[in-house]
């Protein structure tokens, strides 16, 4: 599919990577680059390794009580005739389960009744069992503030153009295709979503899938292979690292937007080549994100550029959180540092959030499209794209496009970037610890303390604030965080809730500890 090019080894030799990149190419934006990442107090990590050392203790004596039939364990376990079996359950990987997470397990997977929209309606559940198990009270929580769902534009919503034209698309197509885009499943529909999105990225064709998780899982294998290199940013998506796998190329991971440790491994796949052989690389593909969903950080795309076109690489942007939520005109990371489209050979991105929809799309060439619609697995074998949900994403990209007839798209651009703006500055105003970049609309707010994430989110839902509260394994052990989603829909007294909330709900968890 992809050709690798002829390159200068003997200059690579003679010319080391610089170690002053990154002061070299301030030149390349156009305006501030703004991050913040600010270290974990020293204090604040040797008391969250306490808390975390503490919970484990209480662990293993609550195990040993429950080997001893003190405690009831609800987990599933080995019956005593299959002993000599091969183990179907290994206790110990299940440790972090049954002691840890079961304790905070309520601020999760909490059941809504609406459209998760700016506001949303939560059904209220208890536990008589410390978490195990949840039952619902039949009383329903009215008008909770939506901080978690990436709604960025606002387009999830049940009134309005999008939703009405999904409704009559829905009456003329249905809801299911019942087949793959290879057999009976490709409808004018999809072609005319492909166009569309083509022409959104500015690229010469695109590809749309069912699900934005398999985009990524199930076309990155149908690129690389073995011989070839993938070089991954250490915080990417799931989504990423499972392709990349499943591809059975080589893996190295490059420092999160370090482009001196990109560089350095770039630098060693030119000269050294493969392991033992020292053969070039069939190829080598870099793969980032636009917007890190859970760092709130922006990749440093015209440096990645420039070290993907001096060392004759491949670059795959994932763009799911940032097209729709980043540039002028909505369009992505590309558009945020007002580069050519031209320059990413493979653009990637999700409809599930700016676009308020489901599925994915691939962006690129025409020939890298037309080689992935024979061999990509999700084209070939999955489902089609639900009518109704390809009418929702037509409607809501020409709405950001301007092209139906409404000022609309451009509002709401405009709304998620003073949003943004405003939230991410009251609460650095406020002395919050924020990670990420000043005009992501995600917004990780640092808990540290492991007592923090559990606390933290009850105490917001008791003041009518759905949020997101992250801890490890999916976060780095002393970063707890919560995690807001800013939207559009949102208003600048909601933002004003949430902050003053935040304060309120970070005095009460100091007196509880």
């Amino acid at each position: 599919m992809f050709r690798y090019s002829f390159f200068n080894v003997d200059s690579l030799h003679m010319n080391p990577p610089p170690q002053n990149h990154h002061a070299s190419c301030t030149s390349l934006y156009k305006k501030p680059f703004v991050e913040s990442f600010e270290e974990t107090p020293l204090l604040v990590a040797v008391l969250t390794y306490i808390g975390y050392g503490i919970l484990t203790i209480f662990g293993y004596l609550r195990d040993f009580l429950r080997d001893w039939k003190f405690e009831k364990c609800h987990l599933a376990r080995e019956r005593e005739e299959q002993k000599d079996f091969v183990p179907l359950y290994q206790d110990f990987e299940n440790f972090y389960t049954r002691n840890l997470y079961m304790r905070i397990r309520d601020n999760w997977n909490r059941p809504i009744r609406s459209v998760p929209g700016a506001k949303m309606d939560l059904v209220e559940r208890v536990t008589p069992d410390y978490n195990w198990t949840f039952e619902h009270t039949g009383k329903v929580l009215k008008d909770v503030i939506n901080m978690g769902s990436y709604n960025y534009l606002g387009f999830a919503e049940n009134t309005g153009t999008c939703a009405d034209a999904a409704s009559e698309c829905t009456v003329k197509y249905g809801v299911g295709v019942c087949s793959s885009r290879q057999e009976t499943g490709n409808l004018d529909k999809h072609e005319e979503l492909e166009k569309l999105v083509a022409r959104f990225l500015g690229v010469e064709s695109s590809m749309v899938f069912g699900m934005g998780f398999a985009t990524n899982s199930m076309n990155i294998p149908a690129l690389m292979g073995k011989g070839c290199l993938i070089l991954s940013d250490e915080l990417n998506h799931v989504s990423l690292v499972l392709g990349a796998r499943l591809s059975g190329a080589t893996i190295r991971v490059f420092k999160h937007n370090n482009m001196q440790s990109l560089e350095k491994l770039l630098w060693d796949a030119i000269v050294h080549g493969q392991p033992r052989t020292h053969r070039p690389w069939k190829k080598i593909l870099i793969l980032v994100e636009g917007i890190y969903s859970m760092e709130g950080s922006i990749v440093r795309l015209p440096e990645i550029i420039v070290l993907k076109k001096k060392y004759k690489a491949y670059l795959y942007l994932d763009e799911a959180h940032s097209i729709g939520a980043l540039g002028p005109r909505g369009r992505g990371v590309v558009d945020y540092f007002g580069l050519d489209p031209c320059d990413v050979d493979i653009m990637m991105g999700t409809f599930t959030k700016s676009f308020g929809a489901a599925g994915g799309y691939i962006g690129g060439k025409k020939d890298l499209v037309d080689y992935l619609r024979l061999h990509s697995h999700s084209a070939v074998y999955a489902t089609s794209m639900s009518p109704p949900i390809t009418q929702q994403i037509i409607t809501s990209m020409k709405c950001i496009m301007g092209e139906d007839g409404t000022t609309l798209g451009q509002e709401r651009l405009c709304q998620l970037s003073e949003n943004t703006t405003y939230f991410r500055r009251r609460l650095h105003e406020m002395g919050f610890i924020i990670y990420g970049n000043n005009d992501s609309p995600v917004v990780p707010l640092m808990l540290y303390m492991p007592a923090k994430i559990g606390a933290f989110g009850r105490e917001m839902l008791k003041r009518n604030i759905g949020t997101v509260v992250v801890g490890f394994p999916a976060t780095p052990i002393i970063e707890s965080r919560a995690r807001f989603c800013v939207s559009a829909a949102h208003t600048r007294e909601m933002l004003d809730t949430v902050s003053t909330c935040c304060d309120s709900s970070h005095k009460h968890e100091h007196m509880l500890n």
